[in-house]
């Protein structure tokens, strides 16, 4: 008589062969879902950069005057924006770093600027994403990064 099935070590090293599997899909995954956020972000400064530059030709060229600001918060009010970007993963992680803006002027929101920075964290990197009013966008090392308070380009 012929038993059929399985033996236990044959089991197991199908288990173990799916458990392997199973893990370098999900390392793969994060990293997609990390690349997929970061492309967000760049989408975002972009969808600031593009009001920040229809404010300024209804302001005589000038911007929001912020020198250091979260960008969903002091801008957002400034450019009159009823639905702000956010950072996509402020949604699981609130001490994740927002989006931030910087102009030449002294504060206060007043059109009185002539240039701004904004930037992005980008996440799995020691990178800021930046985006100048000189039309400049690109990434910036953690490496010595000084919050440019005053809207130069650090680009």
């Amino acid at each position: 008589m012929i038993k059929k099935g399985f033996t236990l070590i044959e089991l197991l090293v199908v288990i173990s062969i799916l458990g392997i599997l199973a893990a370098l899909v999900f390392v793969s995954f994060s990293s997609s879902q990390k690349q997929a956020r970061d492309t967000q972000r760049k989408s975002d400064l972009k969808q600031y950069s593009t009001s920040l530059e229809s404010f300024a030709s209804a302001s005589n060229g000038m911007y929001p005057s912020r020198p250091y600001v979260n960008a969903s918060i002091g801008l957002c009010e400034d450019l009159g924006l009823s639905a702000c970007p956010e950072d996509p993963k402020l949604a699981n992680d609130s001490t994740y770093p927002r989006y931030k803006y910087s102009s030449s002027g002294s504060g206060g929101g007043d059109a009185v600027a002539t240039k701004y920075v904004l930037w992005a964290k980008l996440e799995g990197s020691a990178n800021y994403w930046v985006v100048c009013s000189t039309g400049a966008s690109g990434t910036k090392s953690e490496t010595g990064w000084v919050n440019p308070s005053t809207g130069e380009c650090p680009l």
